[in-house]
């Protein structure tokens, strides 16, 4: 079995979760760039930050035979913070990097003017670099957020095929689907989705443009769930090949369309700009 968790934040994680990942059958991930729990308090933290998705995380993946890409943007939770809307305009010399797949995390956390701001740009940007965008739904008046999203992906130049929705749940997908956009729904130990719920969705709607993602970072979450959303599917008396659509073709079909996913993992390098990932010894 292979996986492609599409939404991921290894930022966050152990290189014990990398071998745990790669043992499960997680052979590429997708990191979007995300809040880091904290507010940042100038742009050139999303600098750093930006800089180690491009170059110490795909080192760190490599290592374990996964292949490593990511997104890059201005997160919902900070695009109203004036000390960090500047970013927007360093974007463009990211999203001509190869190992950007997508402009995201985009979204709304609480659905400010500052929000329909950021938003509408970057999906603007997306549209500009020929990428598609990854949508963050609020965790919050989801479905009140998923409508505004809608609305602003129909008013931008970039397609619905193009755009992935994410943290879905059983009050969003009907909307969502009807949206022509991507599903993306995250599954976790005590909040969204579990695999059991995810199992009932994909029972009532089909495989077709759903992405499953462990949505792991800093907080209580499951790197392996992806995995588990797949013994489940089989459990419940989807096939190989169900398995297959979800938890890997559809994931390579939508960032896909940036044309820049390598799938084939490089041969480690020892060190990255000095470093590696071991500890003590020669």
């Amino acid at each position: 079995m292979r996986i492609f968790d599409p939404h991921i934040h290894m930022t966050s994680r152990t290189t014990d979760d990398y071998r745990a990942m790669y043992d499960s059958g997680v052979r590429a991930l997708v990191e979007p760039s995300f809040w880091l729990g904290q507010p940042r308090t100038s742009p050139a933290s999303f600098y750093d930050y930006f800089d180690a998705l491009l170059g110490w995380e795909p080192f760190r993946a490599a290592q374990y035979g996964i292949a490593h890409h990511c997104t890059v943007a201005l997160n919902p939770k900070e695009a109203g913070d004036p000390r960090c809307t500047p970013v927007l305009e360093a974007l463009p010399r990211y999203l001509v990097k190869d190992g950007v797949v997508a402009v995201g995390e985009i979204g709304y956390d609480s659905m400010t003017p500052a929000e329909d701001h950021a938003l509408a740009a970057q999906l603007q940007l997306a549209a500009d670099h020929g990428l598609p965008a990854l949508v963050h739904t609020p965790h919050r008046d989801k479905l009140a957020g998923l409508r505004r999203t809608v609305d602003a992906v129909r008013e931008s130049a970039l397609p619905p095929g193009r755009v992935l929705l994410d943290h879905l749940g059983e009050t969003t997908v009907k909307e969502a689907r009807d949206s022509g956009c991507w599903l993306g729904f995250s599954i976790y130990p005590d909040t969204k989705m579990d695999e059991d719920r995810m199992v009932a969705v994909l029972r009532a709607y089909g495989t077709e443009k759903i992405l499953v993602n462990s949505a792991a970072d800093w907080g209580r979450s499951d790197p392996l769930k992806t995995r588990k959303v797949a013994d489940a599917m089989l459990a419940a008396g989807f096939t190989d090949d169900d398995v297959e659509q979800v938890l890997w073709a559809n994931p390579v079909a939508f960032y896909g369309q940036s044309g820049r996913l390598q799938l084939d993992v490089p041969a480690p390098e020892s060190a990255h700009e000095g470093n590696s990932i071991l500890r003590g010894g020669e």
